[in-house]
């Protein structure tokens, strides 16, 4: 691993300590472009640093009084069978389509949750009133969460916190602490679905989650001097600029096949 990875290593950690997401957002991408990894193997690896570096972070937010077991238990249980069959799914798709899938859900849950700042819903939901949405629709979504989770490799922070928030009716912090036992679960099902698919650099995976840690436990003390709206607009602009540049990397697969580049390379 070259030195530039291991603060970058602290960044993932700061990130879900202080959103309760972002920490895949952030993993996955560096692995490919900066440390030079396989998307495949980047993918993998990124699930196993976010899962235990999440658990850590859960552990923090209790202690604070920012998580909710009973919407964690709910949401994990239904989104770790999600997490396993999309980890299993993923082996049809290339990575490049992972990616591209991957940034496009990172833009669709930035609107999302620049709106809910936006007006402020969050700050007038009331915590002691966690359920606002109809069990079978916070099933759908956490099921939805978890395929995607081991389709693309992402702990699903960025769509678990939104989930929980919009859905389940819980303030935006209580929302992350909660999230970051959710995509724990999530994370360790959908890496058991990837083993045997992929190499797994354990070295290089160890010295990445031991400073992720390190970076958690920074955010988790920094989310209390954050503000619920600021989280938000924060959140919602790192999903946009991950996710921009992510399709800007993937580009060439986006653009059209012109029709004498198609004759030239016959399938």
């Amino acid at each position: 691993m070259s030195l530039l990875g291991l603060p970058l290593a602290v960044l993932i950690g700061l990130s879900l300590g202080l959103l309760g997401g972002g920490g895949s957002i952030i993993t996955v991408p560096l692995l490919v472009y900066v440390l030079g990894f396989e998307p495949k193997q980047a993918i993998a690896m990124g699930l196993a640093i976010v899962g235990a570096t999440s658990l850590f972070g859960a552990l923090s937010h209790w202690r604070e009084g920012n998580l909710q077991p009973r919407a964690a238990l709910l949401f994990g249980s239904i989104a770790m069978g999600g997490s396993f069959a999309g980890a299993r799914l993923s082996v049809f798709l290339s990575g490049t389509t992972q990616l591209l899938l991957f940034s496009s859900v990172m833009l669709v849950a930035a609107v999302f949750m620049s709106r809910n700042a936006r007006r402020g819903a969050v700050a007038r939901v009331p915590a002691s009133e966690p359920h606002r949405a109809a069990f079978p629709l916070v099933a759908a979504a956490a099921l939805g969460v978890g395929t995607l989770t081991g389709l693309v490799g992402v702990g699903g922070g960025f769509l678990i916190v939104p989930a929980l928030v919009l859905l389940v009716g819980l303030p935006m912090k209580r929302a992350v602490g909660t999230s970051l036992l959710v995509i724990s679960l999530n994370s360790f099902v959908g890496f058991a679905g990837h083993l045997g698919h992929v190499d797994v650099p354990w070295g290089s995976l160890s010295v990445f989650t031991a400073l992720a840690i390190a970076g958690i436990l920074g955010g988790t003390w920094l989310s209390r001097r954050v503000s619920q709206a600021a989280l938000q607009r924060a959140f919602a602009g790192l999903l946009v600029v991950m996710g921009v540049l992510i399709l800007y990397q993937n580009r060439r697969a986006l653009a059209p096949v012109h029709p004498s580049e198609a004759h030239a390379n016959p399938r």
